[in-house]
């Protein structure tokens, strides 16, 4: 239990900025787990088949997209704080417009909305909390925050799926049951924006010029680190230009979004319609569907705080790619049984194994970006996976409707394998650690 106590010891630690924006993500979790459950269930419950629900993850996810290149471009020169509290505050009000929107341009306006302003929270959180604490406890931080996050999204799950069967149970009908719940989901949403008003804001400071470590050898210029891991020259410690700083940003920022892009069209096959893969093969209730995605995040919270301590063994890529892969075989297990015991539990391993990587990712990715560059960077990654998202509907459905529900979801989870496989690959092969970077994370650590 000794991660648990360092993670209650570092939460003590945290400065009052940071503790506002806990409290108010929990809000905006909360109340995004009980409407995200539910939603796709709520467009069958009007009558809708599967087009309809690839149509509206795929344009919300588009209109994600659009926004994250201008939201982090605006975060890393405009006040965080106050971008913060516009996506928390429209995000809830769009949720509650969408509880009542029956027909297909409603449904569709308000998909676009909502990905609009979902954007602003998903681009600008990580860069806010990084500018917030020191380097060293960055990864800490990033763990309790996703676990965090999950662990409000568990809550809002289950009181989503048991709100919605007990008001069922009490005469309500489907729609009824449903449309009051994602309402209520919405209201919470709205209610975040409020402990983010008593955040005290720094002034942006200028452009940072970061100490790096640089290849150097007797007579030759000092290059960027951006090839540290491939170079075998003796390491000195020397002062990058911010020529070379911005240089070496953005190769690992196209580095991190192509690897980004590759989960994104994974994760686009199968994570939006998980909810109806147990519910189309295994007729269970929408409660016993709300359990088993909030027992998932819990896993995965679990798995996110023992994270660190992995890292501390074998260094932050190889515990991203051990993660990753071996979340594989679980994944395929949930696509081919029809057993649901065994698809219940392979589907919470697979949830915990493969999320746990997401703070690793995120410490990695601001330990190598400077400050200036944080909010763009997480911008572009973020774009890519969405793009994931918003091309792999229309894709998910098509393989459906022509493979039915059993082969249907077996070849989609099957794709998703083969695309998280090469997504491990090119992450091991592009961030491969030095053994000076080993050393560094280990302390970190």
């Amino acid at each position: 239990m000794g991660w648990w106590h360092q993670a209650r010891n570092d939460v003590k630690r945290w400065n009052r900025n940071v503790k506002l924006f806990f409290l108010s993500n929990m809000l905006y979790q909360f109340g995004s787990g009980m409407f995200m459950v539910l939603y796709n269930l709520y467009i069958q419950a009007l009558g809708y088949g599967a087009d309809m629900n690839g149509s509206i993850v795929s344009i919300q996810s588009l209109a994600t997209a659009c926004m994250f290149i201008p939201i982090g471009l605006a975060g890393d020169r405009l006040s965080r704080k106050h971008i913060l509290i516009i996506g928390a505050l429209l995000t809830g009000l769009s949720f509650m417009g969408r509880s009542y929107a029956e027909d297909p341009l409603s449904l569709q306006t308000y998909a676009v909305i909502t990905g609009l302003f979902i954007s602003f929270y998903q681009v600008i959180a990580i860069p806010f909390l990084a500018e917030n604490v020191s380097k060293s406890e960055r990864l800490s931080l990033f763990s309790i925050h996703f676990s965090g996050v999950l662990a409000a999204q568990v809550v809002g799950s289950i009181a989503g799926g048991y709100g919605a069967d007990m008001l069922q149970t009490l005469g309500w009908s489907k729609i009824d049951s449903l449309q009051t719940v994602l309402m209520l989901g919405g209201a919470a949403t709205v209610a975040s924006f409020l402990p983010l008003l008593f955040i005290k804001e720094k002034k942006k400071a200028a452009a940072e010029v970061r100490p790096h470590p640089i290849p150097v050898e007797k007579n030759s210029y000092a290059q960027s680190d951006a090839d540290d891991s491939s170079l075998s020259v003796p390491m000195a410690t020397a002062v990058s230009t911010p020529e070379q700083t911005k240089r070496s940003d953005w190769l690992n920022i196209s580095q991190f979004t192509t690897a980004q892009l590759l989960v994104g069209f994974g994760s686009g096959l199968v994570i939006p319609y998980l909810n109806m893969y147990f519910t189309d093969r295994f007729a269970v209730s929408l409660t016993a569907v709300g359990l088993l995605v909030s027992l998932g995040q819990i896993m995965t919270i679990v798995s996110m705080l023992i994270g660190p301590t992995l890292v501390a063994k074998v260094g932050q890529v190889r515990a991203v790619v051990i993660f990753q892969l071996l979340s594989l075989p679980f994944l395929l297990l949930t696509g081919f049984t029809t057993v649901f015991t065994i698809a219940a539990f392979s589907f919470l391993f697979r949830q915990a194994l493969m999320n746990a990587a997401n703070p690793i990712q995120s410490a990695l990715m601001v330990e190598r970006i400077s400050d200036a560059r944080r909010g763009i960077a997480n911008s572009f990654t973020q774009t890519a996976f969405m793009l994931g998202w918003a091309t792999m509907g229309p894709v998910q459905s098509a393989i459906l409707k022509t493979y039915g529900t059993y082969w249907g979801y077996a070849v989609t989870f099957c794709i998703t394998g083969i695309l998280y496989i090469t997504a491990a690959c090119l992450f091991y092969y592009v961030f491969r650690e030095s053994k000076q970077m080993k050393k560094e994370s280990q302390l970190l650590g």
